[in-house]
């Protein structure tokens, strides 16, 4: 059985007379002993001398409008010269994308066009003696679907995650990760895993459509209604969306994502994401050891209070979530996997810096 979770802290709703941030982010200075904070903050996490390594951008919103922000460092590339980041440089998701894929199941879910506790229509599973049939959708959300597949971003020699994005398995993430035996019974143990989110993209195209159609459906569904145009979804040979780990966007529009999620899948007044969805996502369905509790393909925080919970990607990108302060901190870089608890104390800083009474109250 999965452990039950704290109750949720209520999700906040957008600010009487703050514009949606659709086409352009209101901006709000923070009150000055929250802004000294963030200074520090923003210094600390910024200094490539320190435990945090590389930052390349940093967006602080709070109760829907940006309170802070910064870009620093270029790209290299093999082709081109480096270029600077700036608020227009699309950096990449990482396993962000996953968070982003549990929206578009939403969506279909919402529509009527899936369901979460029926076997999931994967052709390698279509066989009814096969265990790894009665495998569900909800399940692999969860990451508890008993595939035996190794997500380590170190040692190649038993790295399923590395062969699939980088090597055999590159053309058809989903059949690579789909052909994997079970390792325990469907439902019964928590294993995180790229590869499943890739199934999960695989089941979505057969009922979107591969490649085109793919792409204009998270265009028309879920970027385009939020404003989040500088996304760029990668797609495998297949035209399946690699949603373990495949975005680019800027800074700016994750903070978009991360706002629609802060208000409960409504934006500007219209609800695109189904009542209840983004509660679902956020509700601890399994604790890893390591990184903390996990509902569906989002990722809670030890020990907070506050009802915090994030999109979490290699390297230590992020989009944190606090209900308690309605804000939405995003953190796009390059962290040392070593120094990933650093990461994680200084997120908690982000949000305490919020807890501080004004002066004179």
């Amino acid at each position: 059985m999965s452990p039950a979770g704290p109750a949720l802290v209520p999700l906040p709703a957008q600010p009487a007379g703050v514009p949606w941030p659709t086409t352009d982010w209101p901006t709000r200075p923070p009150a000055p002993e929250v802004g000294a904070a963030l200074d520090t903050l923003l210094d600390r996490v910024c200094d490539d001398n320190g435990p945090l390594a590389t930052t390349h951008a940093v967006v602080v919103v709070q109760g829907g409008a940006i309170m802070a922000e910064r870009y620093q460092g270029q790209l290299e590339y093999f082709e081109r010269p480096p270029t600077p980041v700036t608020p227009q440089t699309r950096l990449l998701s990482w396993s962000m994308a996953k968070s982003m894929l549990h929206a578009v199941v939403g969506l279909l879910v919402g529509d009527g066009l899936l369901d979460l506790d029926s076997p999931a229509a994967v052709a390698e599973w279509s066989d009814p003696d096969d265990p790894r049939h009665a495998i569900t959708v909800g399940q692999m959300l969860a990451m508890r679907d008993g595939l035996d597949f190794v997500e380590d971003y170190v040692d190649e020699r038993i790295s399923d995650v590395i062969e699939m994005l980088f090597g055999a398995g590159h053309h058809d993430m989903a059949h690579f990760a789909a052909d994997r035996p079970l390792a325990a019974p469907p439902g019964t143990r928590f294993n995180y895993s790229s590869g499943t989110s890739n199934i999960i993209s695989s089941v979505v195209a057969g009922v979107v459509g591969h490649g085109a159609p793919y792409e204009e459906y998270l265009r028309a569904r879920l970027f385009g209604p939020i404003g989040m145009h500088s996304a760029e979804p990668e797609l495998d040979t297949t035209g399946t969306w690699v949603a373990s780990s495949y975005v680019r966007a800027t800074a700016r529009d994750f903070a978009r994502f991360g706002l629609l999620y802060l208000r409960d899948g409504v934006w500007d007044g219209v609800r695109l994401l189904p009542e209840g969805w983004v509660d679902y996502g956020r509700t601890v369905q399994s604790v890893d050891p390591e990184d903390g509790p996990y509902g569906a393909h989002w990722w809670g925080v030890e020990g907070d209070t506050l009802g915090t919970f994030r999109a979490s990607g290699y390297e230590g990108q992020s989009i944190s979530l606090c209900p308690a302060h309605d804000l939405v901190v995003v953190r796009l870089g390059k962290t040392p996997t070593a120094h990933y608890p650093d990461l994680t104390r200084w997120r908690a800083d982000v949000v305490q810096a919020f807890s501080v009474p004004p002066t004179g109250a």
